[in-house]
């Protein structure tokens, strides 16, 4: 199978030049925004596992948002077989990706927007050039497939989720106490059962200087620990620039999203970031989110009282309508939106 049938129709040209007809999409959607490269790559903070120092962890989540998570816990072995079974799947044909990969588990591409039950959310103004598979880990023991590939790609999702689990708890856990939350803040927890996988590819071709692998945006996540692979690309703004994240094997990158700003009084930011696409090789990354619980209601001086629900909600009638997400500003105390 030639690798071009295994991209969706409207990216199989990719490779050779812009069609007119994207180049068209593209200028009318203003599909890069904010084209200014990453004026540096950076040594992101780095916090151990093995020795989690809350000091740390709170300086490093209100100064930056971001960080490297080093002695995690996951077998190399592991992530090994995760990333060999996440290219094998991704690689398969458009029409195979389509049939094969059903309830719980969702296949999208052209945004990273989805709907609760995993669909793909239209509406937004940009093509993201991306294709991603979405897995709610609660759910995943009920996929089943006659296709070895793919018993084998939830025998590894299963377990790395196990890890991812362990990973974020031990995390906010540490972050709460370093917060020192009142009581009615500290209701809105973070709950494992939301946790869910995104498996990510972006294709590589002429577009990457026309087009973004994911557009600027904040996670509407408690938090997101990304698996990137070494192609690189993903990057964030801090003090009015555009850094790059480089990749750095055996390693996560894990951010603050939206729930937890909200939670922390805004102590903590939800980092804005992006992924630009490459030229020459295609990039994978495998990203975890996790939620407060459903139902949860988030309790802070800055914000109106709301539920994740409530947040999802809005974001997704803001794509609908707006073409893009407007977040917490929507729920801002006295703020004019």
């Amino acid at each position: 199978m030639s690798n071009l049938e295994s991209y969706p129709p409207v990216f199989r040209q990719l490779k050779a030049s812009t069609p007119p007809q994207l180049a068209e999409l593209n200028n009318n959607s203003n599909s890069m925004g904010d084209t200014a490269q990453a004026s540096s790559s950076v040594d992101i903070p780095v916090v151990d596992l093995e020795c989690l120092s809350l000091e740390k962890l709170g300086e490093v989540c209100k100064e930056w948002g971001i960080f490297r998570l080093v002695n995690h816990g996951i077998p190399p072995s592991l992530l090994s077989k995760l990333e060999e079974h996440v290219k094998r799947v991704l690689s398969l044909s458009f029409e195979s990706k389509q049939a094969l990969l059903t309830n719980p588990l969702s296949y999208f591409w052209g945004t990273p927007l989805l709907t609760p039950t995993g669909a793909a959310l239209r509406g937004a103004l940009n093509i993201n050039w991306l294709e991603g598979i979405n897995v709610p880990l609660c759910h995943l023991q009920q996929f089943e497939s006659e296709d070895p590939r793919l018993h084998d790609f939830r025998h590894y999702l299963e377990e790395y989720g196990r890890h991812l689990s362990r990973i974020a708890t031990t995390l906010f856990e540490a972050m709460v106490k370093n917060l020192n939350l009142g009581p009615k803040q500290s209701e809105s927890s973070l709950d494992e059962s939301t946790g869910f996988i995104r498996v990510y590819r972006y294709p590589s071709g002429s577009l990457a200087d026309e087009a973004w692998g994911m557009m600027e945006h904040t996670d509407s996540s408690v938090l997101s620990i990304v698996n990137q692979d070494q192609v690189g690309g993903l990057e964030f703004f801090k003090d009015n620039e555009w850094l790059l994240v480089n990749p750095i094997s055996g390693t996560l990158v894990v951010n603050i999203g939206d729930m937890l700003q909200a939670i922390s009084d805004d102590q903590f930011m939800s980092v804005k970031h992006r992924v630009r696409t490459n030229k020459q090789a295609e990039r994978f990354s495998i990203c975890y989110f996790v939620f407060p619980a459903k139902g949860s209601v988030i309790r802070s001086s800055k914000y109106k009282p709301f539920t994740y629900t409530d947040f999802q909600q809005q974001v997704q009638h803001d794509t609908k309508t707006l073409g893009y997400k407007v977040g917490l500003q929507r729920f801002k105390l006295n703020a004019a939106v």
